[in-house]
């Protein structure tokens, strides 16, 4: 079992997720701080080293990995190089944290988990809502039986289109399934997927129908699907990438025989928790940077001090989820 007195990060991409939601938090916790960041593009790595007060820079993710300061891999490119890198790393000895998805797909979700069980080398992935107050209220609501028995579970998401999606020599890669794993879908959709096996367990059975109505990229932009929990919860999902803005949308309504629960996914609307008692609102503060809490049980976990559950095995049904919703398996 690995075990990091200090943990050291190298950082595989610096783009906008690391800047807003992840990057500061890697020197916020004990033990824990940045010492490398790599880029494709030379101007961005030394820009973003300078900015962060991050003494090495490199082009080249292989240099990266060999650096002998580094003992651990921050992985913040898109999916389609998340298992290269991630096994990169790992068969150099240093635990990876990916970001979601995991991986462009299910096979490459299982390749990584193959080579950390091979290597010993831990995999971590970054669902950090299972981690956020936000998400931990909803999930007590539902284990303390304010709403009785769960008998069904709605997704419901639509929104317009980016401005960017009009332009096709500069589609964003979100919309290039290669690159993404499918569309804003496959983008999206994984942490309301990942957060709602956190509270049921597992979906075991899953089918959907994708369309691309607005035609402004290959990918689909329209998905619907039905799937069921392990432990006989029906649920479905319903995601627009094309809606009119009058349209927009983020819910999850959490069905149950004695009440219900709504909450959102990304815009972060007070959890409504309706009863026999009537309608009450509930909004947990989430900390400012909502990485934060992950990326300690992380560290925290590579330091010897805790368990971080969130791994590439407990994220890898996500991904199967998508493909059997996409028809990719």
């Amino acid at each position: 079992m690995i075990q990091l007195d200090k943990v050291r990060w190298g950082f595989i991409g610096c783009g906008e997720v690391t800047e807003k939601k992840s990057g500061p938090a890697f020197s916020m916790i004990p033990g824990s701080k940045v010492v490398a960041v790599m880029s494709r593009d030379k101007e961005k790595a030394a820009s973003y080293a300078k900015r962060n007060n991050i003494p090495r820079w490199y082009t080249d993710p292989q240099l990266l990995i060999g650096d002998e300061d580094v003992n651990a891999i921050y992985i913040a490119t898109p999916p389609s190089s998340h298992a290269t890198f991630a096994i990169m790393a790992m068969k150099a000895g240093k635990p990876v944290y990916i970001e979601k998805p995991m991986a462009a797909s299910y096979e490459d979700c299982a390749r990584i988990n193959r080579i950390s069980q091979e290597t010993g080398i831990p995999c971590f992935v970054a669902y950090y809502r299972r981690y956020l107050p936000y998400f931990q209220k909803v999930k007590e609501l539902v284990y303390s039986g304010e709403i009785g028995k769960v008998i069904n579970v709605q997704i419901r998401f639509a929104q317009p289109p980016r401005n960017l999606d009009y332009n096709n020599n500069t589609l964003p890669w979100r919309v290039q399934a290669d690159i993404a794993g499918g569309g804003y879908f496959y983008d999206l959709a994984p942490h309301q997927l990942d957060i709602l096996q956190e509270i049921f367990g597992c979906i075991l059975e899953a089918e959907g129908y994708k369309n691309n109505i607005g035609k402004l990229y290959d990918a689909e932009d329209t998905v619907s699907a039905c799937f069921k929990f392990e432990s006989g919860i029906p649920g479905s999902g319903s995601w627009c990438f094309v809606a009119h803005e009058s349209a927009k949308e983020d819910r999850i309504e959490i069905i149950g025989d004695k009440g219900m629960i709504c909450f959102s996914v990304y815009t972060y609307d007070p959890i409504a928790l309706h009863t026999e008692n009537g309608r009450e609102e509930i909004l947990p503060e989430n900390p400012p940077y909502v990485q934060l809490p992950i990326i300690r049980s992380v560290v925290e976990h590579l330091q010897g001090k805790s368990i971080c559950t969130c791994d590439g095995i407990s994220a890898t049904p996500t991904n199967w989820v998508m493909d059997r919703i996409l028809n990719k398996l």
